[in-house]
Parts: C-alpha cells; structure tokens; sequence
C-alpha cells in the first residue's frame, strides 16, 4: 500500500488520451442533448428592467457616475496621504510649465496654458476611474487644437497700417485681437469636444477606441511629433513665418524656415539647444536608473527656474533681443460661453480630437490600472473627460486629456489616488494666483526646447516599423501610410485618411483569407494543411477544404476558387459535359454503332467514333443549348470505357467543408453554399460540413438553406466524425453496375430515351439561371 492509502500501481501516461463517443451528426447530437431554450427579452420587459429603480440600483449608478464614491471612503490616511502629497508637488511643478510649454502649440498666450493645467483636474477628481492620470494639455492633442486655431484666426482681418518716417506704409497686425479670437476658438473647440465625448459617453460606445490599432496611433503620434518640432523649431531660432494651414502646411513652413534661416536670433537658439540636450540627458538618466533613482529628477523644472534666473540677470531681452514670455496673467478670468456659430465650421476637427484625446487617456490609464491592479471604466472615462472639457472650456481653456511624462511624475513619486492630482492643481493655483508673475522673465525658445525634448519618445516610434515590417507587412504599412499622410494632408485629414487605410487592410485580408487543403495525421484525429505536413494523408475520394473567415459578398469568388483548386475541377463544366456525352452515347446506340455487355461500352470495328471531342474546352454558346434537365441514364464515368468521350473524371464520392474559421454567413453565401451542394450532388459527389458554430446553422435556418434533399444530417460536429461517417457508408454501399443496367436499355428500346423529364431536380443545370433569378438582379 503507497503512502496516503493509495494503492501502487502503474501511472498513466498523461501524454495520451484515449475518447470513445459515438460519431456525431448535428441531428444526432440534437437528440442526445437537449439544447438550451434562449427566449430573447422582449422589448417591453427591457425597458421595464431599465427604469425599474431601487435603493441599490440608485446608489450603483450614482457610484458608477461618481467614481469617487468607491474609493474615497477606502483612503488609506496614514498609509497613503504623505506619498500623495510628495507626488501632488512634484506633478503640479510638471503641470505648470508643461501647460505655459504646450500653450505655444496651441498659440494661444501662455497664460492660458496654466488655466488648462488646472479646471480640467478638478471634476475628474470627481468623475474619472483612473488613479493615477495627471489631466491636462498634452502635445498631440494641444497640436491638433492649434492647427485649427490657426485656420480659423488666419487672414487680413487683424491687418493695420501704419505709416513710418519715410512715407511708406507698413503692414502690422493687431496681436491683441487676434490673441483674443485665437483664445475664443480653442476653448469654443475644448467645449465642442467635450460635447461630442460626453455624449460618447452616454450612448455608451467607448468601443469606438477599438479602431485605433497600435500602429495607426503610432504612425499619428509620429506625425504629430514631427508637427509639433517644426512648430517649435521657428520658436528655437526666432524665426517668424506665415501661418500655413491645410494640405502640405509642414512644407510649406519648412520651406520659409530656411528661407529666413539668416534672421536666426543667437540667444535664443543657443538656449534652445542646451534645453534640448540637457534635457534628453537627464532623461536618458532618469530612464536608465529609474530602479535606483526614487523620485526622477524634475529637470524641466530645474532648466527653467536656472533658465528664468539667467535671463532675468542677463537682461537677454534687452541685450540680445530674445523672445521671453513678458507677461503671465495673475488671477482668473469669469466663465465665457462658447462661440456656438463657429461649431459649424470645427465639428470635423472636434470629433476626430475628442476620439485621439481618448484613446491616448484610455490606453495610459489602462497601462496603470493593470500595473496596479483595479479596473477602468471605458465609457465612465468618456463622461470624465467630456464633462471636464465642457467645464474647462467656459474657462478659457484647450483641450485636456493626459500626458505621460506627468503621469509617469505622478505614479512613480509614491502617488496612490487622485488625491496627488488635486495637490498637484492646488500648486498650478498658486503660479496662476501669486508665483506665475515670477515666470515672465523666460524665454520662449527654453520653453519650446522643453516641448521638443518631451517629443523624443515619440520621434523614438520610427524604431518600430521595422519590427512591425518582420512581424506583419499590413501593420507597417498603416504605421507608414497613416504618418505620411497625416504630415501631408494635416493630423485631422491624416487621421480619417490612416483609419480607413487600416479598415481597407482588414476588408483586403478578410476577401483573401487563408485556405487550404486538409489531410488526416495518422492515428489520430487531428487533420493539417496537406501542403505543410509529409505525413499527412487525405482519405481515400475524400477532399477536405478548410476556409478560414467569414463567408460573405465580397470573398464568395474566392470560396469557389479555392474549391476548384482543392478538388481539381469545375463541377458544372463537368456535369454539363456528361450531358453531352449522353447524348452522344444514345445516338450511337440507336444507329446500332454502340452496344454494351457485362464488360462496359463497345463499339463495331471499323466504325468511326462519333462520340469522340476534343480537348477543347466546350463551353461556347452552342454547348449553352443543351437542355439543362436531369437525365435517367447513369454511367460510371470513372471506369475504362471504349468510347472517347472528353469528360473531366472526378475522383472523389465525397466533399467536407471545415468551417471550424467561419464565424457567419450572409445571404449570399448562404445562397452560394446552396447552390455548390447542388452542383456536386449532380455529379454523385456528397457534400459535408464540419466543425461549424451553432450560429452557422441558425442563419441556414433563417435562409432557406434546409430542404428534402439538403438536410442537417449533412452537418458533423468535427472533420473527422464526417470522415468516419463517409467511410462507413462507402463499406457498406451495395456496388451495382450501372453501365450494363442502364446501356442494356437502351439497346433494347427501339424509341429513343427521354432525357427530359425523369429524375427532374428542383434546381437548373446551369447554375447562371438560378443566379439571374436571385430578387436583387
């Protein structure tokens, strides 16, 4: 006796198994298994279940709303507090130069980037899932909110002219105006989108982020980068150009970029550059050891503070004309309504920034919710965020989603809730009220450099493509296409343009799929592509097709492509070949040229062969006027016979369809599939579906599929319950000799045989009538 009571013995091998079942039609696993009633709720009952209200019903829906409700009641004070406020202090440092930093992207005056830095923070605190997220601006989205900033501030209305000491007029413009209609259009457009993401929201479709592959965001994210230098690039050297919007702007601002490269101010190009590099540096640092470095170093925070002090005592302004900030507004403006007549002309740009702002927020939280473990609630942070941006565009604000280097600050500085958050708000309010004024000494090229340096990560995304390019050639090119593109026509245009590239690649992959072959591995029932595997083995005047994707109008053409490729012939040319051969078997009879005996078919010698045809291919309009009715006789026209008749042999009694990659038909393949059993079973060829789901049979069902002569019994739970079934049918079939039986009529009937009307079938020979006859011809 082993240890534990268990008696010794031999161990299984658990390597192999062995199943014995009975062989599985649909039909026969239907009457062994009773299937699960599924009485769909009725709309009546939907609607009751959605209003019906309780106490606890209430109170989840107002903490699904109010996320804080969860967990705020669940702080951890002594445990939590002091990593939060360490956390809030170093993210509110980040927060306030990244908003005057990300304001230049918007071109909107810089002080308007520190009220971006602040409201949104205040209502996702409230409504946001995430707890980790640092709201605010963010480069991409604060890029796609300047290009239509600039598109619609541009033109000659903010033109004056002044005239100099010489006479000449002079062309200025009227920047306080224009800042003023520049300022009006981002936070209209920040209220547009937090509309659109709000009602995103409600109607529940977070879903839409879906379409946004990986590639497709890299590729845009690239994109937008590479926008973001060359806006930045002109505030580095000092360097004024028009406003270039739409197709081929980036070009067009490069282009007078170098054209003014000689107007290059040296201060500040000089304290661009070292921003740049210090900046990467420290980064570089930072990334390198962050397992041993507990908090990063701040380092945009320090250049500028060092940068700040520099130009104060320098006097860079006055000495060497450098661009600095000049002034940051101290204070607070009253709440503005939206300018609701330019909705019209920004809804396009709104919705494509409100799915980008998303998508970047979402694919952030999700990073850190599974690094922390709880859950994100995509369609709550589409309410969070719409909310937020409404609220924040009556303040004067640009569109807020999130930034990873803040929420990097945040979640690596001992950051546990949304707590830090509001800490990090309540240190952006103390710039904006008292300290921002301190600020004004900057210089705009130390702030622009500070952007740039945050776009490495993303310029570092050009690194993909060649493993995107090894892994699938489609990715690659919808990274490529969608980069290209959004560079070319603008991130607005680039985007719809590298979506619906990417939807074209997966109706593309989806009309080619992949099919092939099937063979069985011996001993087993495990069935593999006969082109990828020696050893396998296709059963004896059996073919196995495995098509692997939805079957549907536009990959139909290839479904019977690859039959034909699979069986090796055309089961209409055939079948309308042995009508002609018929017919001329007949004719020869009744002339007495022909005649049949045990052995098959003989002819008289030295009579001629008028049944003889060519290899020519028969398929011209006079073969269209053989009669397309079912005949009596039948010959075996896989046997030797004497008479030359050029008809295509078919080897094989059975055909199998693994639809184990099919996940649903539509009526035209419902219509197609029908039409294919028809056909093979004109030519003594049984068809057989296998491995299918349960939803392939119901949209049979409701299709028409099914009929006397095309039953369920046709159907297998896998491939090889279909193959055993066939080989156990073709054991115990009764073998007769149909040439000798039916031929011997015909000699011995002086009439000619009617080739028309016996063994009629419900369908046309020639399958292009049935299809003319379809309702949608």
């Amino acid at each position: 006796m082993a240890a534990g009571g268990r008696q010794a013995g031999p161990r299984p091998d658990l390597g192999r198994y062995v199943v014995s079942r009975p062989i599985y039609s649909e039909t026969a696993f239907q009457e062994e298994n009773e299937k699960r009633a599924r009485l769909p709720s009725t709309l009546r009952e939907r609607v009751q279940g959605a209003c019906s209200c309780s106490r606890k019903k209430a109170f989840q829906i107002t903490k699904s709303f109010l996320p804080i409700l969860e967990w705020l009641p669940k702080y951890r004070v002594k445990e939590w507090l002091v990593s939060d406020i360490i956390s809030g202090v170093s993210t509110g440092l980040v927060a306030t130069l990244q908003g005057l930093a990300f304001a230049l992207l918007v071109a909107v005056p810089l002080g308007y980037g520190l009220y971006s830095a602040f409201f949104p923070l205040l209502t996702y605190f409230f409504l946001g899932t995430s707890r980790h997220l640092s709201v605010g601006p963010f480069p991409v989205v604060s890029l796609m909110v300047g290009s239509v900033v600039l598109s619609m501030s541009s033109g000659a209305k903010f033109h004056i002219m002044s005239s100099n000491a010489t006479g000449l007029n002079k062309t200025l413009i009227d920047t306080v105006s224009r800042d003023a209609q520049r300022v009006v259009i981002a936070s209209t457009l920040t209220f547009l989108v937090g509309i659109i993401q709000l009602v995103f929201g409600v109607l529940q479709i977070g879903f839409i982020v879906r379409y946004l592959a990986d590639p497709l965001v890299g590729g845009f994210t690239t994109a937008a980068a590479f926008q973001g230098f060359v806006a930045q690039l002109k505030i580095v050297l000092n360097v004024s150009t028009k406003n270039y919007n739409g197709i081929l702007s980036i070009i067009y601002t490069l282009i007078e970029i170098f054209q003014r490269i000689g107007t290059t101010n040296i201060a500040d190009l000089i304290a661009g550059l070292l921003t740049i590099f210090i900046c990467m540096v420290v980064k570089e640092i930072n990334n390198r050891f962050k397992h041993k470095i507990p908090v990063p170093i701040p380092i945009e925070v320090i250049v500028i503070i060092v940068a700040t002090g520099i130009s104060y005592a320098a006097d860079l302004e006055k000495k060497y004309n450098a661009d600095i900030v000049k002034t940051i507004p101290r204070g607070f403006l009253p709440p503005e309504p939206p300018a609701v007549s330019m909705f019209s002309e920004m809804i396009a740009a709104a919705f494509s920034i409100a799915v980008v702002a998303y998508a970047i927020a979402v694919s952030v939280a999700k990073i850190y919710a599974t690094k922390h473990d709880y859950p994100i609630d995509g369609n709550q942070e589409f309410i969070a965020y719409g909310i937020s941006n409404v609220f924040a565009g009556t303040f004067s604000c640009f569109v807020a989603t999130t930034a990873l280097s803040r929420t990097a600050v945040q979640e690596s500085t001992g950051g546990k809730t949304q707590v830090a958050s509001i800490i990090s708000a309540g240190i952006v309010l103390i710039a904006i009220v008292g300290l921002g004024k301190l600020l004004e000494p900057v210089q705009k090229s130390v702030l622009a450099a500070v952007v740039i340096a945050n776009l490495k990560g993303m310029f570092m995304q050009v690194f993909d493509v060649p493993r995107l390019w090894r892994q699938n050639k489609a990715d690659a090119m919808i990274w490529i296409f969608t980069c290209v593109a959004s560079i070319i026509l603008g991130l607005d245009l680039g985007l719809l343009a590298g979506l619906v590239f990417g939807l074209l690649t997966v109706v593309v992959r989806v009309q080619f799929p992949s099919w092939g072959g099937l063979g069985n591995v011996p001993g087993t029932d495990l069935y593999k592509n006969i082109k990828d595997y020696k050893t396998v083995v296709e059963p004896e005047g059996v073919k196995i097709l495995r098509f692997s994707s939805p079957i549907f109008y536009a990959n139909i053409d290839g479904l019977k492509s690859s039959l034909k490729s699979t069986v090796g012939f055309d089961a209409i040319r055939v079948h309308n070949k042995r009508l002609r051969a018929l017919r001329m078997i007949q004719k020869l009879i009744k002339k007495g040229k022909l005649k049949a005996n045990k052995n098959g078919i003989i002819s008289d010698s030295g009579t001629t062969n008028e049944a003889f045809e060519s290899d020519e291919d028969l398929d011209d309009p006079e073969d269209l006027k053989i009669p397309t009715k079912e005949v009596e006789i039948q010959v075996d026209w896989n046997s030797e016979l004497s008479v030359k008749v050029n008809v295509p042999r078919v080897p094989i009694h059975s055909l199998i369809f693994d639809f184990g990659g099919v996940s649903f038909l539509d009526v035209v393949a419902v219509r197609t599939m029908r039409l294919i059993v028809k056909e093979f079973e004109r030519i003594d060829v049984t068809v057989y579906i296998a491995s299918h789901q349960d939803n392939i049979i119901t949209k049979l069902e409701q299709c028409g599929f099914f009929d006397d002569n095309i039953r369920k019994d046709m159907f297998f739970l896998t491939v090889h319950d279909a193959v055993l079934y066939i080989q156990h049918e073709m054991m115990h079939r009764d073998i007769q000799d149909p040439i000798f039986e039916k031929i011997s009529l015909m000699q011995e009937s002086k009439e000619p045989i009617d080739f028309s009307e016996t063994g009629k079938l419900d369908d046309e020979l020639d399958v292009q009538e049935e299809v003319w006859s379809y309702p949608f011809n």
